[in-house]
């Protein structure tokens, strides 16, 4: 019988009323004290919490503002990261400080220092300026058109939510009250627009631009300078420079600028990123574009876009271009912008090249020159929005995984044949253990330290309580890596109950296991609980689970302090490289997994108890059994290491970890006692008995 709902919701509405409210600008007096000197706080200029900022002689100088209230972008505990930024009055970074945040990997993984340090790389940049999270390709060198911040190592994700949230708040801040006019939301290209065109057209009317640079003008910015001397012998009158630029936003250009091949690739790359705006760059002339060291989907480091002053992140979509008949010759690349982060393809923008020279042979000095060229796209192929759509960029961190992803896919699928279709044929084969063992070797490395795959009951507590208060769950997005794993140990609930994860992608499940098969080579004891205790301690990991789901409603600042009951942070995410106390405490559960096979898992895993809970909706009892198993036969249960066969031969799938061993010895006459029987009992006519079928 299904429970009332009405009892339910007063439950959480009671357990809610512990929860703190949305998070509000901080008051005057708190403000004052962490505006950096010798600024001091003025007066609020917008009710999101935004304040001038005043110098020493009293005059206005800049503003200061909190992330959350201009960009909430969810973390992933369900909280967005909040930060205090300080902007002078030319756009320039004057502080940028960590405020508040849940992020599972610095509260208590690799601590607070890295998060606090990264925050610190804002001081002196400008919002005018190109800012990537990453390392250059390359040697570093003064020829790139992008700032660098450095990431933090197994914190990519929280650290790209962070980034975000700096970016939009201070771009947001920027355009309202930096140029004094707020500016409408950007424009899309018109879905129902079409019109016949072809590149002769388009270059007479203007909707594609040409930009033309000789050597002699080249030659004349650097006129006077130290690189005077360094560029090539080249005609004056040739073409430096000499470029075409094309908006494929808009249906009827793209059509008539790409080829078919590489407009079907566009329309391909529109469904995966429906905010990004195609940008076709064909340039003829010496500059070429990017360097040798650039890489494919990254962020061109001889190339930066502007418009109204702000910088428009710029990268390569990553696809080869093919051009139509009658397009000039030339390298061709599309690169990218991202409408929701503020670019209006309606609108004229700025595209800025550099030119690079240099100096000497021995660590030569690099100079560059700024090419500065216009392009805007009619209005007409274009649609504005009444109010534009806030979502986490999502698309990048997406595509950014593409190869992980696909192989991550590929290894899923070949997973679900071996385990569905062919599941007998694996549990008959002798290396059975052998290719179990390789699969959760390939787990651990794969999946775990290299994907950061390793699935945690803080992205369950992150679910409920971005539930409960009404978020956005867009967070999950930032790692399409662990949300293709929560996929499929979803898709592994209906067919098979929690077996699929617990006993075949679990990196520190399958760590548990290896450390029990060491065990038994080491011929170290046995520890087997009873039984009665063995229900006992099952019970455990549900009511662990119970008591972090309470937490998320009672002490929500703690959560991820008592999430800690988990090592796998430890073990995967940090790989060990943690406080000692903590290193200690997974190395214990290791250690004891070489006497209690795989004790955390079965006991006090938290997750586990979930994935028992979402394995309730498994269709199909998916392991044969026969009348007989039970009586007269426990083999299968005697051998069970999870103690998930009861006396009478049922399963018991929320504690099957999908191992197969009763598979194999359902299936072999050698070991099966039904089976042992039926051939060994004597016949009249010397006839065997037939096989026992099974039940099930």
């Amino acid at each position: 019988m299904r429970p009332p709902r009405l009892p339910l919701r007063a439950c959480l509405a009671l357990m809610g009323s512990a929860l703190p409210a949305a998070a509000d600008p901080l008051p005057r007096e708190a403000l004052a004290e962490l505006v950096v000197p010798p600024y001091s706080l003025g007066e609020p200029v917008d009710p999101r919490g935004v304040w001038t900022i005043l110098n020493s002689g009293g005059a206005p100088a800049g503003y200061v503002f909190q992330t959350e209230p201009l960009a909430p972008l969810p973390g992933f505990s369900g909280a967005p990261i909040d930060a205090l930024v300080t902007l002078d009055a030319q756009g320039r970074f004057l502080d940028v400080r960590l405020l508040s945040h849940n992020e599972p990997i610095f509260v208590s993984g690799l601590g607070q220092a890295p998060f606090h340090a990264f925050f610190e790389q804002y001081r002196g940049e400008s919002i005018a300026s190109t800012l990537v999270v990453g390392t250059p390709y390359g040697a570093p060198d003064a020829a790139s058109s992008l700032v660098y911040l450095d990431g933090v190592s197994k914190a990519t994700a929280s650290v790209r939510i962070a980034h975000e949230s700096v970016l939009a708040a201070a771009h947001a801040v920027a355009r309202d009250h930096l140029q004094g006019v707020a500016r409408p939301p950007a424009a899309a290209p018109d879905p129902d627009h079409d019109e016949p065109l072809d590149w002769a057209e388009m270059a007479r009317t203007g909707v594609v631009s040409r930009h033309v640079m000789t050597e002699g003008e080249v030659q004349a910015l650097f006129a006077g300078s130290l690189w005077e001397d360094d560029g090539p012998e080249a005609d004056p009158d040739a073409p430096f420079l000499d470029l075409w630029i094309a908006d494929l936003g808009p249906r009827a250009i793209a059509r008539a600028a790409l080829a078919p091949e590489t407009l079907a690739e566009l329309d391909a790359f529109r469904e995966i990123s429906p905010h990004d705006e195609p940008i076709l760059l064909i340039e003829a002339g010496r500059h070429g574009l990017v360097t040798e060291d650039f890489v494919r989907n990254t962020a061109p480091d001889l190339i930066s876009a502007s418009q109204d002053g702000l910088p428009v992140a710029l990268r390569d979509a990553d696809l080869y271009v093919e051009t139509a008949p009658g397009a000039p010759e030339g390298r061709a690349m599309i690169l990218r912008a991202d409408r929701r982060l503020g670019f209006d393809p309606s609108r004229p923008w700025t595209l800025e090249l550099l030119a690079v020279r240099a100096h000497g042979s021995f660590q030569p000095q690099l100079g560059t020159r700024a090419l500065t060229v216009e392009h805007a796209t009619h209005e007409r192929f274009f649609i504005r929005p009444a109010a534009s759509r806030a979502l986490p960029p999502w698309a990048e961190a997406l595509r950014g995984r593409a190869a992980d992803l696909g192989a991550l896919a590929l290894g899923l699928a070949g997973l679900g044949v071996a385990l569905g279709p062919g599941m007998r044929r694996l549990a008959g084969t002798p290396r059975c253990t052998p290719i179990r063992l390789a699969i959760l070797a390939v787990v651990v490395g794969f999946v775990g330290w290299w994907g950061q795959g390793q699935l945690s009951i803080v992205t369950v507590l992150g679910v409920i309580r971005t539930a409960w208060e009404g978020g956005d769950f867009g967070f999950l997005l930032y790692d399409p890596f662990s949300l293709l794993v929560w996929a499929a140990a979803i898709a592994g609930f209906v067919a098979f109950g929690r077996g699929l994860f617990c006993g075949w992608l679990c990196p520190f499940g399958a760590m548990q296991e290896f450390a029990h098969h060491l065990g038994r080579r080491l011929r170290l004891p046995r520890i087997e609980p009873s039984a009665r205790w063995d229900r006992r301690l099952k019970a455990l990991k549900y009511l662990l689970l119970a008591g972090l789901v309470a937490a998320v409603f009672l002490d929500p600042a703690r959560v991820e302090t008592y999430a800690e009951i988990e090592p796998f942070k430890t073990a995967v995410t940090t790989g060990f490289d943690r406080e000692w106390i903590y290193v200690a405490y997974a190395a214990a559960w290791l250690l004891l997994g070489t006497m209690l096979f795989k004790g955390f898992c079965r006991y006090v895993c938290p997750l586990g108890a979930v994935m028992a809970i979402g394995g309730l909706l498994r269709a199909r009892d998916w392991i044969p059994r026969r009348a007989q198993c039970g009586s007269p036969c426990q083999l299968c249960r005697v051998r069970c290491p999870y103690g998930a066969i009861g006396k009478t031969g049922e399963i018991a799938y929320s504690e099957c970890f999908q191992c197969l061993d009763c598979v194999t010895i359902h299936d072999d006459p050698r070991q099966c006692v039904p089976l042992v029987l039926a051939g060994r009992a004597p016949r009249p006519d010397r006839r065997p008995l037939p096989r026992p079928e099974p039940v099930a």
